[in-house]
């Protein structure tokens, strides 16, 4: 059984009313595989829309600058390099994202200050928390 098992069929609003909005378009940017498909298996299933998995920070940026998304979870350290160019592509696209990582959040500086970061391993209740505020926010602005 996968690690990340929560599951959530519809975003809710603060009234407790389903939103009709189209899912949020998410890009995993995540160096290990099997957390990868994790995530990805877990927002599917939550009712996000995976758009894509970059394991690489070129790959990521590749991304970042060619597929349409609403909001990213990145991995701090994308196998031994640093993902905060990834961090600072979003932040200039106006790209809403979450941080995952193994460091602490006093470790985190430049790129990674600002957005939720959450400590691995983390609940997914608390990676739902963080993409419905991006939701929210989304709603929002409509």
């Amino acid at each position: 059984m996968s690690p990340i098992s929560w599951k959530k069929s519809a975003l809710m609003n603060p009234n407790g009313m389903q939103v009709n909005k189209p899912p949020l378009r998410i890009l995993i940017i995540e160096d290990e595989p099997i957390i990868a498909l994790d995530l990805q298996d877990f927002l599917v299933d939550a009712g996000f829309d995976v758009v894509g998995i970059a394991g690489k920070l070129d790959k990521a940026l590749e991304m970042i600058e060619s597929v349409a998304f609403d909001a990213a979870v990145v991995d701090a350290n994308l196998a031994g390099v640093s993902a905060a160019p990834a961090a600072s592509a979003l932040t200039g696209r106006s790209i809403p994202f979450v941080v995952l990582s193994g460091y602490s959040l006093e470790q985190h500086l430049g790129a990674f200050a600002g957005p939720p970061c959450l400590q691995k391993p983390f609940q997914p209740a608390q990676l739902m928390h963080a993409l419905e505020t991006i939701a929210a926010g989304r709603q929002d602005r409509s």
